[in-house]
């Protein structure tokens, strides 16, 4: 083993082909709380790691790390298993996560607080698969997650979170879905803040963005998109299994909504059980819809500035290019979207591709949609 920065608080482990610690889960057994784990650029197979540190740092250099399963699997689980503590990870990609039961990740988090930044999920039976502790927390931030695999029979999420205390995303991309949905989300919170989530034009994936437990979702300037192949007419889904949480409440404000013309398609559909929420409990606000589909939106000061528009009033979506066009009529035509319930539904920031964002300077006027710059970054 190599410590590059001995010290009495934390150590820094040095993990690459030509380095003592060759292997990432050499470096998972010496690790200790409040180090660093450096991984070198490069493709590391069969390389699977169970973390149980606390205040750990896993960092790719250069061009990042690429974890290639290959059919190995740590607890037939995933590529990695996160145990607890609070871990971050960065410019590491994960790919080609399989086990026997079909439900393998590229990272299972068990519970804990995890960072995501700049992190790369492909290929993956689950891209991350977070589970059912309410403690836990979960933030992923300038990330990738795309291509799940096409399997007859079984649901392959992006990102699936289970029952944890709050899940954030943010300055991140979603697409190449098969079947199942981009992200499912059972936390008691879920703020899904300035992504890309647009299903490709091959893209089978069912809802986009589906919150099945009900709980606190603030959906904020987001581009969300279906395929015209998808597998299901729901672009957002909410409490489709009824309500596990006692604070059950839906903010869209500033999204960019997309669906394909198919028949029965919706922009948000909330499923009405007991213990669903009422119309007072839905905010809808300064949403570009485009396409035919159903908004289930409550009374109309809640849904107060969302506008209707044609894929052909996009500069080029096919292109990813998600903008009005320059002159559209819709540009300055919203009022601010302000606050509810002390949540802030007006954007800070703006996506950028491939997956970051940027900071968004409020304009004069709103205009609908995530997108207030007029011209690209």
């Amino acid at each position: 083993m190599l410590l590059l920065a001995p010290g009495a608080q934390a150590d820094t482990w040095r993990v690459g082909p030509a380095q003592p610690l060759t292997r990432i889960a050499d470096a998972a057994r010496v690790a200790q709380d409040g180090d660093t784990v450096e991984i070198e650029p490069g493709i590391y197979r069969h390389d699977v790691a169970i973390w149980r540190q606390d205040n750990l740092t896993i960092r790719g250099l250069g061009g990042g790390a690429v974890l290639e399963a290959d059919g190995a699997s740590a607890e037939d689980k995933a590529i990695w298993v996160i145990r607890g503590g609070t871990i971050t990870i960065e410019n590491i990609e994960f790919r080609g996560a399989r086990v026997p039961d079909l439900n393998g990740a590229g990272i299972r988090f068990e519970r804990g607080h995890l960072y995501l930044r700049n992190t790369r999920f492909f290929n993956n039976e689950n891209g991350l698969l977070a589970g059912n502790d309410a403690t836990a927390t979960l933030h992923i931030e300038d990330s990738e997650f795309a291509r799940a695999p096409h399997h007859p029979g079984a649901l392959h999420h992006l990102l699936y979170v289970g029952r944890i205390g709050q899940v954030t995303i943010r300055g991140s991309r979603f697409s190449g879905g098969y079947r199942a949905h981009l992200i499912k989300s059972r936390a008691m919170r879920s703020h899904i803040e300035y992504n890309q989530i647009v299903d490709r034009p091959d893209g089978e994936a069912a809802y986009e963005l589906e919150f099945p437990d009900g709980g606190v979702a603030i959906v904020i300037g987001n581009i969300i998109g279906q395929s015209p192949r998808t597998s299901n007419a729901a672009l957002i889904s909410y409490a489709a299994e009824g309500t596990h949480w006692r604070d059950n409440r839906v903010v869209l404000s500033h999204n960019t909504l997309i669906t394909p013309a198919l028949p029965g398609s919706w922009f948000l559909r909330v499923w009405r059980h007991h213990g669903t929420p009422s119309a007072a409990d839905v905010v809808t606000r300064n949403n570009l819809l485009v396409g035919p589909g159903r908004f289930d939106s409550p009374t109309p000061e809640a849904r107060d500035g969302n506008r209707r528009a044609t894929s052909t009033m996009l500069r080029n979506p096919d292109a990813g290019d998600f903008r009005l066009r320059a002159h559209s009529p819709l540009w300055s035509t919203t009022p601010p979207a302000g606050r509810w319930r002390g949540i802030a539904l007006t954007p800070a920031r703006e996506f950028t591709p491939p997956h970051t964002t940027r900071p968004l300077t409020p304009p004069g006027t709103w205009s609908p949609g995530a997108l207030q710059h007029r011209t690209a970054p």
